[in-house]
């Protein structure tokens, strides 16, 4: 498959819960060769509408796998993967025993599954019980059970929640690869520092509805342009005059100290050192995906 292309479709997914509605008129698309956040404040509708795209709940809306709905190909787990929380099994069971036994549903190889023990690196593991899997382990795990049917379209909810460092580090450089591989893949999260190193597309939910869709370039693109870098020197106002005849603004913060926008803290420092003005510190901040998310977002923080 091309990169950028169109896997699957989602329009208008909608639910009710009782009098509450979680989610209206929500409309996504994942392409091939990229990696698509999905994210939002807990209880902003994600899950729901991963659910909705799986066919796990009912509501509104209809999603299209390569063209056509979930339910119209034959063997499902061919066309996509999904991670909803660990590996799902029971307890008691052996890793490989588990993986062999779903495999042997879907007319996949014991192969398949050896493989695909030493590509999440768990081979040494495959003889633990499920119960006796780690936190790390278990999503490992959960996406080698995904990925049995080599399916172009990977779909993962909340995959980081809980990990420790090296196990979100090892997931984010695992789905890039799936990513590079051709796949589609979708994440959801709340974790806005760790989404953007790895999302191609970022999509906002807010209340259950989508508020911005935009790649992550262009995201950071913009953020770019709104940097700040703050400073200490002992001549603020001459430092301000040069900032200024150069298009940039100086606002004092303190005696010694100030903030800069419109340039960044190479041009200040290129600018200083030829008027041989001193400065003592500098620190360009950029502003995030956390930033873009709060200004899209608008979520009301309360305490309950």
């Amino acid at each position: 498959m091309k990169k950028g292309e169109v896997l699957v479709e989602a329009q208008g997914l909608g639910r009710v819960f009782g009098s509450v509605r979680v989610l209206e008129a929500a409309s996504l698309t994942l392409r091939s060769g990229e990696v698509t956040g999905l994210v939002g404040a807990n209880g902003a509708g994600k899950t729901t509408a991963i659910q909705l795209m799986l066919g796990l709940l009912k509501g509104e809306g209809r999603t299209r796998y390569l063209g056509r709905p979930l339910y119209e190909w034959g063997a499902p787990g061919t066309v996509v993967g999904a991670v909803l929380g660990g590996v799902a099994g029971h307890s008691g069971h052996r890793l490989r025993a588990h993986l062999r036994m779903v495999a042997a549903g879907s007319a996949v190889s014991d192969r398949r599954v050896d493989d695909l023990l030493e590509t999440v690196g768990l081979a040494e593991a495959a003889g633990r019980k499920l119960s006796e899997l780690s936190l790390g382990m278990a999503q490992r795990a959960g996406i080698a059970q995904a990925l049995l049917g080599d399916p172009p379209v990977l779909v993962l909810d909340e995959p980081a929640n809980g990990l420790d460092p090296h196990s979100i580090r090892w997931l984010r450089n695992f789905l890039r690869a799936q990513a590079a591989q051709g796949r589609a893949v979708l994440v959801s999260s709340h974790l806005l520092g760790e989404m953007e190193q790895l999302a191609d597309h970022v999509v906002v939910l807010s209340r259950g509805r989508i508020v911005a869709s935009e790649p992550m370039a262009e995201i950071l693109k913009r953020a770019a342009g709104r940097r700040t870098v703050t400073l200490e020197a002992p001549d603020l106002t001459e430092l301000a005059r040069l900032v200024t005849a150069r298009g940039g603004c100086l606002t004092p913060n303190g005696e010694h100290t100030a903030t800069v926008t419109g340039l960044d803290r190479i041009q200040i420092g290129t600018l200083a050192l030829a008027a041989q003005v001193p400065l003592y510190w500098l620190h360009e901040v950029k502003p995030s995906l956390e930033t873009f998310y709060l200004e899209v977002a608008q979520e009301e923080f309360r305490i309950s």
